[in-house]
């Protein structure tokens, strides 16, 4: 783990991070790079499509490992390697687009996850052309390579926590029941669709207040914690300072990607002078 770890830490990986991010980002945001996010899906797109590839190329090493007594093993085996060899491609392009707007720490370990499974590619690849016994050879360096990158891809899930939602502490941190945020003549004061930070314990929150009403969602994104407050607020939407995922403030939804999860939103009322807000579901 430690090896893994230092990863994080090798600058090094900078030169290479830097012109694949660019190469990655030429895919503007859209409706394209929303899908290859998940946002349709609610949660990373990635790991699902990995799933075929992993799985056919595990398979075409189980066949192998009992050669002659399968009939047509070897007939089979290629041709879950070939499955497997397209089913990468609409993976690899998932992955490079939830990795091109992670932070550098991530990156790093992403350029080594992404060296690991190119390599894996390529040993398919050849172990297609190859004749049966350096095929079998072939598919298994295969399968090392790509376990490896697996398991990196579980660093950065588990580990640095990519594509996890990072707002969904946020009802188990604020309290039940209402809490006061600002007087009302303070909010009267603000000027619509300007993001203000306020706080609910330990909790940031962010309040707009717009023609149509007040909202008050939670303070950090949910893609990577990016301070929401800091961002832009255009019709009916607030956009995340960091990387650009936006939210619509009246329900939470995301109406563009990188973040696959919805924002948590707070119900709102003004008693006595003050605004408050509730989370339902809280504590």
């Amino acid at each position: 783990m430690s090896l893994i770890s230092s990863l994080e830490r090798a600058r090094a990986l900078d030169r290479l991070a830097g012109p694949a991010q660019r190469a990655a980002r030429l895919l503007p945001p859209g409706r394209v790079r929303d899908a290859l996010h998940g946002v349709w899906l609610g949660h990373p797109l990635h790991p699902v499509l990995a799933q075929v590839p992993m799985g056919t190329w595990l398979s075409a090493s189980l066949l192998d490992a009992w050669p002659g007594t399968v009939p047509g093993a070897a007939a089979a085996s290629r041709r879950l390697v070939l499955a497997g060899l397209a089913a990468a491609v609409p993976a690899a392009l998932a992955g490079s687009a939830d990795w091109s707007e992670l932070h550098e720490q991530q990156m790093r370990v992403g350029v080594v996850h992404a060296l690991a499974n190119t390599a894996a590619i390529a040993l398919y690849a050849a172990s297609a052309a190859a004749p049966a016994r350096a095929a079998r050879g072939l598919r298994l360096a295969g399968l090392t390579a790509a376990s490896a990158g697996g398991m990196l891809g579980g660093h950065l899930a588990f580990r640095q926590s990519a594509g996890a939602n990072q707002a969904e502490p946020v009802p188990h941190l604020t309290e039940p029941g209402w809490h006061c945020l600002m007087a009302a003549a303070e909010l009267a004061g603000l000027a619509a669709g300007q993001p203000v930070r306020r706080t609910l314990g330990d909790v940031p929150v962010v309040v707009v207040r717009d023609e149509q009403g007040v909202y008050v969602l939670a303070g950090r994104c949910s893609h990577l914690s990016g301070p929401l407050a800091e961002g832009d607020y255009r019709d009916g939407c607030l956009t995340c300072p960091w990387h650009g995922s936006t939210f619509r403030v009246s329900d939470g939804t995301v109406a563009r990607g990188p973040a696959t999860a919805p924002q948590p939103v707070f119900r709102t009322r003004i008693t006595d002078g003050t605004l408050q807000a509730c989370l339902p579901g809280a504590g």
